[in-house]
Parts: C-alpha cells; sequence; structure tokens
C-alpha cells in the first residue's frame, strides 16, 4: 500500500494492520509526516513537532510487534496533542508567549496514559492562548485556517486539532472542552468530537477542582476511532478531586443500537442561543432529513433559565483562580481574551458566585427531567457559517450585537452547564459550503450509550444524501498560506518547527 494512503485510513483500521504486522509503525508515522510537511502550510494546524521522539518510539514499536509482545490499545498510532497539555520533552506553550519555551519535565496525566497505550506523540497542536475562545489563533504560532477555506477559522479551541485530522495528518488527536472548544472545531472541520462526562477522563490541571464545566475529550474522523481513544483517556488520578472510576462499557466494544426505538426532542436554540436564520433553516432541513430515522423527533422548547449569565459567572471564577498572580504581575503578557475574562471575573461578587451555582443546579435538574420523556436531545453547534479568521470572534449576529466575545457559543455552553454528555457529528455542509455538525446530548452519565447511539446515527447518516461527512478538497491546501504566521511576535526556537 502506498505510503501517501495510510494516513487516510481509520484508526480503528490502522491499529488492526499494525497488530497483524500488514503494516509497520514506522511506515505509518512516516506517512503522516509526509502528509503534515505537505500540508500544515496551508492551514497551520501544527504547533511544535516531536518528529524524532517520533521516529525512535515508532522502532520499538515495530519491534514489539515482531517479537510478540503485548500490545497496547493504540500501539504504533500517531497521535497529535492540544498545546494546553503537558508533554514531556515537548514544547508546550499554550499558545501563550509566557510560555514560548516552555518544556515540561512530565506528562500529564492524560498523556501519560495514551503513550501507555503505545501512541506515538508526533506534534502538538495549536491553540488559542490558553484555550479561551472559538477562533485558534496566538502570538506564539499564528492561527489555524479552515481545510475547507483557509481564510476561514477552523474554531477552537482545539482547532488544531480539528483541522489535522480534516487534512488526514494525524488519525487521533486530543482536545478539551469549556464552552464548546471540542465540538465547535469538530463541527466547522468536519470531523468527531466527544465531550465526555467530568471526571471520567482526569484533568489535574483544572484551577477549581470541583467545578466540571472543563474536560478533556477525543477528536477523531469518526466515532469508532473516537472511541478507541477515549478508551486510553480514561483513568482515575488523585490530583482530580473529580475523578472516578468508569464503565468498562464506555471504552468496550460498540453495542447494537436500533434508532427506530429513540425518542428525539431537537432545537436549533434552546428557546434563547443567538443563531443566524441561515443555520435554523439548514437545521431545519436536517431534521426533516433524518427524522423518519426515529420513533418520535419532535422540535421542544426548552427552559435553561439564566443560562447566559450563570457561565458568566462560573467561567470566569476560573479564570480568576488561574491568571490572578500573571494579571497582576504584568497584564500586558496576556492576551485580550484573557484580560477580558479575568476583569469579568474580578468585577464579580461572593452573592454572583452563590447565585450561579444554584442556578446551574436548577437548570441542570430542569435538564434532566427532559429524559422521562426523550432519549436524546439534538441541536446544531454553532450559530453560523465560519468566518474570517482575521475576525477575532463575532461580535453580532443579524444585525444584533452579542453581550461578549464568547456569547456566540452558547449553543455549546449551554450543554456544558448541564454536564450530560455530549458528541458533534458531521452532518452535510451549511448553505456556503462548509462543514455543518450536530450536538447529539446523551443522558446523564451515559457515556457509553450515547457513543453507541452516536456510531448508529453515523452510520445512517452516511447513506443520505447530502447528509454524509464532508471531505475537504487538497487541490484548495496545495499552496502554503503564509498570513496565517502573520500574527506571530517571536517563533519558539526552530527546532521544535522542524521537529528535531
Amino acid at each position: 500500500m502506498p505510503s501517501n494512503t495510510l494516513c487516510s485510513l481509520s484508526a480503528v483500521e490502522l491499529r488492526r494492520m499494525i497488530g497483524a504486522g500488514e503494516i509497520s509503525p514506522v511506515e505509518l508515522l512516516e506517512s503522516c509526516i509526509t502528509r503534515i510537511e505537505e500540508l500544515n502550510p496551508a492551514v497551520n494546524a501544527i504547533a511544535a513537532k516531536a518528529y524524532g521522539r517520533a521516529r525512535a518510539e515508532a522502532k520499538q514499536a515495530e519491534k514489539a510487534v515482531m517479537s510478540g509482545a503485548p500490545l497496547g490499545r493504540l500501539h504504533g498510532l500517531p497521535i497529535g496533542i492540544k498545546d494546553l497539555e503537558d508533554t514531556a520533552g515537548v514544547l508546550t506553550t499554550h499558545g501563550s508567549p509566557l510560555y514560548r519555551d516552555h518544556v515540561p519535565q512530565l506528562d500529564s496525566s492524560q498523556v501519560a496514559r495514551v503513550r501507555a497505550a503505545g501512541a506515538i506523540v508526533v506534534a502538538k497542536t495549536n491553540t488559542p492562548e490558553f484555550g479561551a475562545g472559538a477562533n485558534t489563533r496566538n502570538v506564539v504560532w499564528g492561527a489555524t485556517g479552515n481545510p475547507f477555506d483557509p481564510a476561514l477559522n477552523a474554531g477552537g479551541s482545539s482547532g488544531g486539532s480539528a483541522a489535522a485530522l480534516a487534512c488526514d495528518m494525524l488519525p487521533i488527536c486530543t482536545g478539551s472542552d469549556t464552552g464548546g472548544s471540542l465540538r465547535i472545531p469538530a463541527a466547522i472541520c468536519g470531523v468527531v468530537g466527544f465531550r465526555p462526562s467530568a471526571g471520567l477522563i482526569s484533568m489535574e490541571s483544572r484551577q477549581l477542582g470541583w467545578t466540571p464545566i472543563s474536560v478533556l475529550g477525543p477528536m477523531a474522523r469518526n466515532v469508532a476511532d473516537t472511541r478507541l481513544l477515549f478508551g486510553a483517556q480514561l483513568g482515575v488520578d488523585s490530583r482530580d478531586p473529580l475523578s472516578h472510576p468508569s464503565d468498562a462499557a464506555a471504552a468496550g466494544a460498540r453495542r447494537a443500537v436500533d434508532l427506530a426505538t429513540l425518542r428525539v426532542a431537537w432545537t436549533s436554540d434552546f428557546a434563547q442561543c443567538p443563531v443566524s436564520a441561515e443555520i435554523r433553516a439548514v437545521m431545519r432541513r436536517r431534521m426533516a432529513s433524518m427524522q423518519h430515522l426515529f420513533r418520535s423527533c419532535e422540535e421542544f422548547t426548552f427552559d435553561l433559565g439564566e443560562a447566559d449569565r450563570c457561565f458568566d459567572v462560573i467561567r470566569a471564577q476560573g479564570f480568576v483562580a488561574r491568571y490572578m498572580e500573571s494579571y497582576e504581575r504584568d497584564r500586558t503578557q496576556l492576551g485580550p481574551n484573557i484580560r477580558a475574562n479575568y476583569e469579568i471575573g474580578q468585577a464579580m461578587s461572593f452573592g454572583d458566585a452563590a447565585w450561579a451555582h444554584a442556578e446551574q443546579t436548577q437548570i441542570f435538574r430542569r435538564f434532566q427531567e427532559i429524559y422521562r420523556d426523550y432519549d436524546l436531545v439534538i441541536a446544531p453547534t454553532t450559530p453560523v457559517s465560519p468566518f474570517p479568521w482575521t475576525q477575532l470572534y463575532l461580535a453580532e449576529l443579524d444585525g444584533q450585537k452579542l453581550r461578549n466575545y464568547y456569547h456566540w457559543l452558547a449553543l455549546t455552553y449551554f450543554v456544558t452547564l448541564v454536564t450530560n454528555p455530549c458528541i458533534c457529528l458531521p452532518c452535510g455542509r451549511d448553505d456556503h459550503g462548509m462543514p455543518f455538525g450536530i450536538q447529539v446530548v446523551g443522558s446523564f452519565g451515559g457515556d457509553a450509550a450515547l457513543l453507541d447511539v452516536a456510531a448508529a446515527l453515523e452510520e445512517a447518516l452516511a447513506g443520505l444524501s447530502g447528509l454524509e461527512r464532508p471531505v475537504p478538497d487538497t487541490r484548495l491546501l496545495a499552496s502554503p498560506r503564509p498570513e496565517l504566521r502573520s500574527i506571530v511576535t517571536a517563533a519558539p526556537d526552530k527546532r521544535w518547527q522542524d521537529g528535531a
């Protein structure tokens, strides 16, 4: 098999082929590196590269196969790690000039787990500064362009991972999600992003350890690959107070689901999120096209209370906890999104915090009542088609000014507040020819069941004209886009860019 086709195969198939001795981990790695070097100049999805170490590990992985040694779940699979996660010996910048030359000595618990399962870290993937915002751009690495049109944004904050996957640079990548950072880039790059229940993947870096709005999760090109990575990410860590043992079924083999037995409640806006008229129309057409798949499929009117204000407070608390020292020492070293979030939090009172946590509890309880009569909730993931990456955020929508720089993410952060597992699935293209993704929200704690449903729904959508996963035209990515690097002020040492 030509090496340039290997990187386009699914992670599940690649792992099978490695285990069967049909391909070598070395051969697969070189295929991915070739793809990265060919296409990354057009989208800038990749931050630091770790080619030297990856090649050494691929050779060891090849020897393990040849010697008949036990092989891990991800044995020999190349992986991209979001540049918010510590990787021992590999540059981890968080997209911030404060960490431009930061090389951790230890892996984060998640990275240690996937490496223990046999994954080979090839590169870090780009992210906004400290993951703040849904447009992946920073002054260290530059902006990530959308694989379907590099002049447009790739979403965020896991935009580098989503773009790398869409371009077949890597078969699996990690991501994280607070207000939609897994789901938004997955939606507008045409891949899968899974926001699991808090505590299943330990997150020892969370400053406010008892607050479940931030989680780590897997990204891939299809549900089976996403589940494969998820199984390796699962684990308990005593540094994370929300960490708890998982249901083995969440990582296990897919169980058959009959979509015709399921009751679906769907919405375009959760009754209050800003959503463009175009996306509302696309969502209505999508639900009309797939409603026959289910036992029932009804548009539902949600009551999520003061979800916007609630998210403002809970999110801002995290920024105050994490960035107080940096802000007070030299706020000019922090980007505008970080400063804005910190200042919002500093202006709040203890009463605001108490109110927000009480309101989230009420929102959570009302949302869970829906599952007495329905099995799934489906909503669009983003309120607009991707806009240019040069536009930091969406300030207004259909002529209406939005509340702040992240208000346009309400569709995803409303789901964040209820804490139910949620997966973003590709669902054709919007009216501008860009990928369109739906959020499928499962029952509280029902991660394994949601993955089963998502696999069945993915197969069904692939059989419906116009609802299959879109694939970018690589001819659009033949020329480098130096403008994506134009916002870089001073890049890290060149060896991290060349993969030494």
